[in-house]
């Protein structure tokens, strides 16, 4: 395109007079709208549409766990069998293993990290780190011509990872090798808020979890995924079968991840009838009542159990077990027409119409809600354990606090479950990116509060004016920091909070409730038991609704930028006020939001100006054209306060002279 001298000194003119006009401010267009933010093109394993591509490969762990629980010394002792599938291009000659359970060891770099004084939420005090594992042996196991071989392996530990070598190449494309780890430890009483013993007087309850060796992440981002684990980030898994049977005293209950095989052998026949009559009744169904709990007839009569679960192309396997487990539960319909089970555990202490007693309803209503909004629930059986753990979630079962009540109750339920989405079926990596699990189960737990029982637990609106002064106060950080690299007391805001907050503003302000809709399921349907970065999820909605969003990933995710929209000049047009006035907005900070400007005439009429966040993209000030004939009233920026504006003090102006 050519432009003529004239015109070109015609611009230079303008530009200087708006340089006169201009205020001082921070932002800068070509820092938030640069039209580098993917750094890499698409390719055949992961799409620049956010798809995963036609050569995307991931390898596959299958478990076969046989364990056993000692509820007088609180140890469980266990035998992994892995089987592990390389369906990756790459040859393998070592393995890398995580070893969770060592970080209550005082060796640990989690126990490194401890506060002096006081206790950290993910790791606890230096006082209750105390375990670890026994690695007792690690074989590959061989099968030649069906005859089977062991081969012993020394294993390299180091801190919470385990290297073992091959002892043959394990080939691309498909080849498999089988290795069996047998293993104990101590389970700690407070282990990182994940796992852990509530102790009680019916009967200590055993929260199971992150404790047995399991296989890391060998991907096409960054080959072996081996961040040892610190406390407060949590997990990045391979899918697999897991057949699982765990041997506890036969006064015990015992719930796990996944179908229940043998009930027959671990249920008195009057709980069978009961189990049996909860998998068709939308109420729930009393299985072992507050009264049978101290009643011994309650369990088989015999000295120990073996309880035998299994459950398909899941990431992870938790379990609980208890003498003092009330058991409830009640049948889960799904949208094709499939069910599973709902069911609760918890203590007498837990039990009650506000309480406990309605956890199932909870559990039940939460997973129904979320497989008919996004996609189905893939598991047979949807479990809530009370437990002395605050909230934490794995496939199929979940720990949540057992003194929760009520909204409380309901909340953490809903949380946890929606864990199930993010990461259980959508595999992300929350090792490094915790705002892509945490985030966007929080931002699906704000639509579940609306909808749960004609919103009887819905959240009033907030103003986010005021929201912005705690969000991005100068003690805050980035939402993509790894959860290990956060100040703890910003783990809530960076990975819970503002992810979840950012993505319903742009369903609800900027791209709309519809759009935003189907982008997000087809993100979900497309990463289902898949693992996407950040990158692709960016890609796979701009690809969905038709936007350019980088602008939107840069300030809210990247970085911790705030926004500040401010009204300057509010001036009639020339001609007179009959021809409209002209309001200028100013972006004084470093982030950009479309612009909205609410107007009240002297007569009272009302009405609004929507800018979108584009008028930023070469721009530090705006201008907007009010469509009125009479004189103006007053003007406000983000009348309804849904964008994080930093200062609220320049957002309205009044006409003094009326």
């Amino acid at each position: 395109m050519k432009i003529n001298l004239l015109s070109s000194l015609f611009l230079i003119l303008q530009m200087n007079l708006f340089a006169q006009e201009s205020i001082q401010s921070k932002y800068d267009p070509n820092e938030l709208f640069n039209p580098l933010f993917y750094k890499d093109y698409g390719s055949s394993f992961r799409t620049g549409n956010g798809e995963p591509g036609t050569s995307y490969w991931q390898n596959k762990a299958d478990y076969a766990i046989k364990a056993s629980l000692n509820d007088e010394t609180n140890e469980v002792k266990g035998s992994v069998t892995l089987t592990y599938t390389n369906n990756s291009p790459h040859q393998h000659n070592f393995l890398w293993f995580q070893l969770d359970q060592n970080l209550f060891n005082p060796s640990s770099r989690g126990y490194a990290k401890l506060p002096v004084n006081g206790r950290s939420r993910y790791t606890g005090v230096s006082s209750e780190i105390n375990g670890g594992y026994k690695i007792e042996s690690v074989k590959v196991i061989n099968t030649v011509a069906g005859k089977v071989s062991e081969i012993n392996v020394d294993p390299d530990i180091i801190d919470t990872r385990m290297r073992i070598d091959l002892p043959k190449t394990l080939k691309s494309n498909g080849d498999k090798v089988v290795v069996k780890v047998d293993f104990s430890f101590i389970v700690p009483e407070y282990g990182a808020d994940r796992t852990g013993i509530l102790k009680n007087a019916d009967g200590n309850i055993f929260a199971i979890a992150q404790w047995y060796p399991r296989i890391c992440v060998f991907d096409d981002i960054q080959g072996w995924n081996t961040l040892p684990y610190l406390g407060a980030s949590e997990f990045y898994l391979e899918y697999g079968n897991f057949d699982v049977a765990i041997t506890a005293p036969a006064t015990h209950v015992v719930v796990a991840s996944g179908n229940l095989l043998n009930p027959s052998e671990v249920m008195t026949s009057e709980q069978l009838k009961r189990y049996q009559l909860a998998q068709t009744s939308d109420q729930t169904v009393i299985i072992r009542s507050n009264e049978e709990v101290k009643d011994a007839a309650s369990r088989p009569d015999k000295k120990t159990l073996t309880w035998k679960y299994a459950i398909t192309n899941a990431r992870d396997f938790a379990w609980a077990s208890s003498k003092s487990f009330i058991w409830d539960a009640a049948k889960i319909n799904l949208p094709s027409g499939k069910t599973a089970l709902a069911q609760s555990v918890y203590p007498r202490s837990s039990d009650g119409k506000n309480a406990w007693g309605r956890s199932t309803e909870y559990t039940k209503a939460s997973i129904e809600n979320y497989s008919k909004r996004w996609f189905e629930y893939p598991y047979p059986i949807a479990t809530n354990v009370a437990s002395n753990v605050g909230g934490m979630e794995y496939p199929g079962i979940v720990f949540c606090g057992a003194n929760a009540k009520t909204e409380g109750l309901w909340g953490v339920t809903d949380h946890e479950f929606g864990h199930t989405w993010f990461p259980m079926i959508v595999g992300s990596n929350e090792r490094k990116y915790g705002w892509m699990d945490e985030g966007f189960n929080t931002f699906i737990n704000a639509i579940a509060d609306d909808d749960f029982n004609n919103g009887e637990y819905k959240a009033p609106k907030s103003n986010m004016h005021e929201m912005a002064k705690y969000l991005y106060s100068d003690r805050t950080e980035s939402v993509m920091k790894t959860p290990d690299a956060l100040k703890e007391v910003n783990i809530g805001l960076s990975l819970y909070y503002k992810p979840g907050y950012a993505l319903t503003l742009l369903r609800e302000q900027i791209i709309g409730e519809k759009r935003f809709d189907a982008a997000f399921k087809k993100y979900i349907r497309d990463w289902a038991y898949k693992h996407p970065s950040p990158w692709d999820f960016f890609r796979s909605i701009e690809s969905s609704v038709g936007e350019d969003l980088s602008w939107f990933w840069k300030g809210m995710i990247l970085e911790n930028w705030r926004l500040d929209q401010s009204i300057g000049k509010v001036e009639p047009q020339t001609g007179g006020v009959k021809n409209g006035y002209i309001v200028s907005v100013h972006n004084l900070e470093k982030m950009a939001m479309p612009v909205v400007i609410e107007y009240e005439t002297v007569s009272g009429a009302k009405g609004r100006v929507h800018l979108p966040a584009e008028v930023w993209q070469n721009a530090s000030s705006v201008n907007a054209r009010i469509p009125v004939q009479e004189e103006l009233k007053k003007v406000v920026i983000d009348p309804d306060k849904v964008y994080p504006d930093f200062n609220s003090e320049n957002n309205n102006w009044l006409n003094t002279k009326l």
